[in-house]
């Protein structure tokens, strides 16, 4: 059976690795430092097996050895924005321990196509891609899938709509920055323009840029798990089985769309290999000034990486 290591048992973790055992993808082997917390979780996941009508295979363990012959490693493991904690002092601890993970799949799991959660999510991908020296197009992050699920989300909202009719993506870096794609969103096919005004599509557009936010200003202290656990999995499951969805991907760039030595989600066809190829969109040149401006927030996000951990380069 194939085998997907998550590492990490917190919300985002722990629904990940559920949501993936439920789909009956894979064995799954959970990690974390915390002694007990990923057996626990585990135990209970198996516990509930029987209802939901798949089997039992997830391993709680400490142990990274047990990640071996992992065919997807999934990164969530970091620590959540405190009060008092600047931005800087939230990169340096999670890039510190992004990099110790990376260095145990290194080791442990050679193979594998790296996820990364964890964020700063472009940045993290970015480190995780030096560390382990992996091939780019396996190693990638969980970024404009979920920024595409809450674009589409807010658009079935507003334009009271089921949520199925609605074709729409997200690109660029995870944050407020990203880049929702207005002009090639669709409703049955039809353009979001045709039956909505500018104002409400920017409503939404807003909406989206600050979905996380919003939710960790109503949870008061904690952040979204769900939606990013379902996001994961949906892109673990087209890597497994080889499904070759396209999705919008944080992606390690050499050229593409003219930007090189960064990570900003793109569209991405996905399968048994990683990412099986990036494609090319015909961009106006509103939407790629907003495209470069993203990518800049993230260059600038690397070089403070740069200042805060040591890592190896390629």
């Amino acid at each position: 059976m194939l085998k997907v290591s998550v590492i990490g048992s917190g919300n985002v973790g722990a629904t990940c690795a559920f949501e993936i055992a439920r789909r009956n993808l894979a064995q799954v082997v959970l990690v974390d430092v915390v002694e007990g917390l990923a057996q626990g979780k585990s135990l209970d996941m198996n516990q509930a097996s029987s209802f939901l009508k798949f089997n039992p295979q997830i391993l709680g363990t400490n142990n990274f050895e047990e990640i071996v012959f992992s065919e997807v490693v999934v990164i969530t493991a970091g620590l959540p924005r405190k009060p008092g904690m600047s931005r800087i002092d939230l990169l340096k601890t999670n890039a510190e321990i992004v990099k110790r993970v990376v260095e145990k799949v290194k080791k442990f799991a050679p193979h594998s196509k790296i996820i990364v959660i964890t964020n700063p999510l472009d940045v993290m991908v970015f480190l995780a891609l030096k560390v382990s020296n992996f091939p780019r197009e396996r190693v990638i992050g969980m970024g404009g899938s979920l920024d595409s699920a809450r674009f589409k989300y807010f658009l079935s909202l507003l334009l009271n709509v089921p949520l199925e009719d609605v074709s729409a993506m997200v690109i660029g870096a995870h944050g407020d920055t990203m880049v929702p794609l207005t002009q090639l969103a669709t409703v049955r096919g039809k353009s979001i323009y045709s039956i909505a005004s500018s104002q409400v599509i920017e409503k939404v557009v807003e909406r989206t840029r600050n979905g996380g936010a919003e939710i960790v200003s109503l949870l008061k202290t904690g952040s979204a798990f769900y939606a990013p656990a379902m996001a994961t999995a949906e892109m673990v499951e087209s890597i497994l089985l080889d499904q070759k969805k396209i999705i919008s991907t944080a992606f390690y760039l050499q050229g593409e769309y003219g930007f090189s030595d960064v990570v900003i989600s793109l569209p991405i066809v996905l399968g048994k290999n990683g990412v099986e190829k990036l494609i090319e969109l015909n961009l106006s040149q509103e939407t790629n000034e907003a495209l470069a401006k993203s990518v800049k927030s993230v260059e600038e996000a690397i070089k403070e990486l740069k200042t805060v951990v040591n890592f190896e380069s390629n």
